[in-house]
């Protein structure tokens, strides 16, 4: 299977390089966590005037049209630089509209996600051992309408959110609701997470709802997969950093007149790293390109995702550990790969979890063959 990008993702992957690189530096990050809202707005701008919001969108919309694959190249782009922007729950929601929404949906969300005047989130996460396929949230017919009732945990970057996308469960099934986040109803409790996202904990009340397709058809299936692997272009992105900065690091540090990065258990170290980033960006690929075909996506999502969570987790912690003492000074950077790479593995559930899932769906398609 060919993972080469061509020359259109290529564009994509080296501005946004470019940008992130320039923008992204440790002055900027320490200035944005100490942030009332934690998002870089001013990145924010950079990238929607660069027409990178909009890579994955349909070009009637603002965007390029590349799909998730575009999403993708970006979102590991910002992670190697952990850049605090909400790209992935913004665009994934507007995708899930693309995909599903009505047409007057469309026009009023996705251009303005292009464009970068809109900036969606989504609330997929409740508390306790729930799947994210299974809300506990109900969502119940009023007229044309639908009133949502439940709590949504750990919702990403809330703040400027004029919108999320909500999970919910039906007499139908389990469907997707666009919510005004200021609707009556509607109540957020801001929390702070590992990663230094200021993220929320939605409760909704009664709150009025625009249904995003019929529920019971597969939306949430849909939405949950591709979250689940923008997380995971996310957490490739994180690792990566990660690595090099190890490199750099041990090639310059000395000990007994040469440097740490010849030492054999320190090789072997990084070795290991670099094994679990290329076992994490080949299924992270394969996972896309199910997505686009649509044959065993479900499956190849949760196997990018498993990779990603446990994966990434692993290289994180070697980096941290190789680095020394100087891996938890706050005023290195290192520690924010440390914290993303954290926090990721744990968002729509850890590695154990993929696994309960994984195996549940290979259980099902045994016995349905």
């Amino acid at each position: 299977m060919d993972f080469s990008l061509g020359e259109e993702l290529e564009a994509v992957r080296d501005l946004a390089r470019e940008i992130f690189t320039d923008r992204a530096t440790p002055e900027r990050l320490r200035e944005i966590e100490t942030s009332g809202t934690r998002v870089d707005g001013k990145l924010w701008a950079d990238l929607a005037a660069a027409g990178l919001l909009g890579t994955a969108l349909p070009e009637e919309a603002g965007g390029a049209g590349l799909g998730t694959a575009a999403l993708c190249v970006l979102l590991e782009e910002q992670g190697r630089c952990v850049a605090p922007v909400p790209i992935w729950p913004a665009v994934v929601a507007a995708l899930a509209v693309d995909a599903h929404g009505s047409e007057r949906q469309r026009g009023a969300l996705l251009p303005a996600v292009a464009d970068g005047t809109a900036r969606p989130t989504l609330a997929l996460e409740e508390f306790g051992p729930a799947d994210p396929l299974a809300p506990l949230t109900t969502a119940t017919a009023d007229g044309d309408d639908w009133r949502l009732s439940g709590t949504k945990a750990v919702v990403p970057s809330p703040a400027g959110a004029g919108q999320v996308l909500v999970t919910a469960s039906t007499e139908a099934g389990t469907g997707l609701f666009l919510v005004a986040a200021d609707a009556a109803g509607v109540t957020w409790e801001h929390a702070e997470t590992t990663s230094h996202d200021l993220a929320g904990q939605l409760t909704l009340d009664g709150a009025l709802a625009e249904a995003v397709g019929a529920p019971g058809t597969g939306t949430v299936e849909w939405t949950v997969e591709r979250a689940a692997v923008a997380l995971a272009a996310v957490q490739v992105g994180v690792a990566e950093g990660a690595l090099r900065h190890a490199a750099g690091y041990l090639g310059e540090r000395r000990q007994f007149g040469r440097p740490l990065a010849t030492f054999q258990a320190v090789q072997h170290q990084l070795a290991d790293c670099w094994i679990d980033i290329e076992a994490m960006r080949v299924t992270l690929w394969q996972a896309v390109t199910a997505l686009d075909d649509g044959e065993g996506a479900a499956r190849a999502a949760l196997v990018a995702k498993w990779w990603a969570t446990e994966g990434g987790l692993n290289v994180v912690h070697r980096v941290q550990h190789v680095h020394g003492g100087i891996g938890v000074d706050t005023d290195y950077p290192v520690h924010r790969h440390f914290l993303w790479g954290k926090q990721i593995s744990t968002t729509l559930g850890g590695a154990g979890a993929d696994l309960s899932r994984l195996g549940a769906l290979l259980a099902r398609e045994a016995v349905a063959s």
